[in-house]
C-alpha cells in the first residue's frame, strides 16, 4: 500500500525529504539609520530601531556574523534637508554616503544594497518629482524623476555601495541607472530592482518608521494594482532587458502567487520583502501569545522561499539566523 507518511515519520526523515530549506545566508537585514547620536525604537514596529552611524555599524556586525550577507540602508532625513527635487539624495556627504563608507570599511565582506528612492528626501512625500495642475492635481513625473534617480545611484556607488535598488517604480529607470552606472565608471554595481512593487496597505509602519507617507495623493499611479497579476509578468520582461541583475516582489506574504509567476518567468536571482504590515501583524499576534513566534516568522518564510525567491528582505533576519544556528 502506498503510504506518505512514510516520509514524514520520524525528524531525520523528514529532514532527508525536505524540499524547501533556509539558512541565515537567504537573510538580506532592512536597517534604518537617523543622524541622531542615540538609537531610537520605532514605535510602529516593535523590536526594530532607528540607528545612529556607531549604532548602525554595531547591528550590521551581528547580523553579518550570524551569516547574514546583506544589509539595505532606509534613511530618516531631517524636514530642513527635504526639497521638492529631494537634492539631498545625491549630496556625497549625506547620511547614506557616509553609512556606506562606515560600513564597508568596518565590515568589508558585508554586502550593502542601498534604496534609490526620492520619499526619504522629497518634501511632497512622494517616490518622484512632484507636479500640481492650476487645480491642485498631482502628477508624478517620470522622466524628471528618473535623472535624479541616476544621480542618487551614482552617489551611492561612489560611496562604495554594492547593489542599488530603484524602489520607486518609474517606467525605464532600470536602463537608465544601468546606463549612468556604467558610464560612470561603475560597472561592477549591480541593480536590484524593485520589479513587482504593489500599492499595498502593509506599508504603514514602514512609512512611520521614515516619516516618508505622501502629504497628499497616493501613490496608485505608480506602484502596482494589488488586483494585478499578468502585469508582474510585463514588468519581469521589461526590467531584465534593461539590466536588471536581481529582480523583487514586494510585499511578499500576500503576493506568493506573484513570485512564483516572477520566478518562472526569468532566470534572474528573486528577492521578496516581507514588509513592515507582516511583521508587525506576526509580532502583535506573537505578543498577545496567540501565535508561537518562532514557529509563524520560520513557517512565513519557508513559505516566501517556497515560492520561488532567492532572498528574503525581513526584519526577523538577525532572530531566524539566530535560531537556524
Amino acid at each position: 500500500m502506498i503510504r506518505p507518511r512514510r516520509n514524514r515519520r520520524t525528524l531525520a526523515i523528514r529532514t532527508l525529504v525536505r524540499e524547501t530549506s533556509l539558512t541565515p545566508a537567504d537573510f538580506i537585514l532592512p536597517l534604518f539609520l537617523h543622524e541622531d547620536a542615540e538609537d531610537t525604537p520605532i514605535a510602529s514596529m516593535p523590536g526594530v530601531t532607528r540607528w545612529s552611524l556607531d549604532g548602525l555599524l554595531r547591528e550590521a556586525g551581528e547580523a553579518h556574523a550570524l551569516g547574514i550577507p546583506a544589509v539595505v540602508l532606509f534613511p530618516k532625513i531631517d524636514e530642513s534637508l527635504k526639497s521638492p527635487l529631494a537634492e539631498e539624495c545625491h549630496h556625497d556627504a549625506g547620511l547614506v554616503p557616509r553609512a556606506i563608507r562606515a560600513l564597508k570599511a568596518a565590515h568589508p565582506t558585508l554586502c550593502v544594497i542601498t534604496d534609490v528612492a526620492l520619499d526619504p528626501y522629497n518634501s511632497d512625500g512622494h517616490d518622484g518629482v512632484v507636479r500640481r495642475d492650476e487645480h491642485g492635481e498631482l502628477t508624478i513625473l517620470n522622466d524628471e524623476t528618473v535623472t535624479i534617480l541616476c544621480e542618487q545611484a551614482l552617489c551611492h556607488a561612489r560611496a562604495g555601495a554594492d547593489i542599488v535598488a530603484p524602489s520607486e517604480m518609474m517606467d525605464g529607470r532600470v536602463a537608465a541607472i544601468r546606463e549612468a552606472l556604467d558610464y560612470g565608471g561603475f560597472q561592477e554595481v549591480a541593480i536590484m530592482s524593485y520589479t513587482a512593487k504593489y500599492a499595498s496597505a502593509f506599508y504603514g509602519p514602514f512609512r512611520g518608521a521614515l516619516d516618508s507617507a505622501p502629504k497628499d495623493g497616493d501613490k496608485q499611479t505608480y506602484q502596482m494594482d494589488p488586483a494585478n497579476s499578468r502585469e508582474a509578468v510585463r514588468e519581469t520582461l521589461l526590467d531584465e532587458a534593461e539590466g536588471a541583475d536581481m529582480l523583487m516582489v514586494k510585499p511578499a506574504g500576500p503576493y506568493l502567487d506573484i513570485i512564483a509567476k516572477v520566478r518562472h518567468t526569468t532566470t534572474l536571482p528573486v528577492a521578496a520583502y516581507q514588509v513592515s504590515g507582516e511583521y508587525l501583524m506576526l509580532k502583535s499576534a506573537s505578543a498577545s501569545g496567540w501565535l508561537n513566534e518562532r514557529a509563524i516568522v520560520m513557517e512565513s518564510l519557508t513559505g516566501i522561499k517556497r515560492a520561488g525567491a532567492d532572498m528574503i528582505l525581513t526584519y526577523f533576519a538577525k532572530q531566524a539566523a539566530a535560531w537556524l544556528r
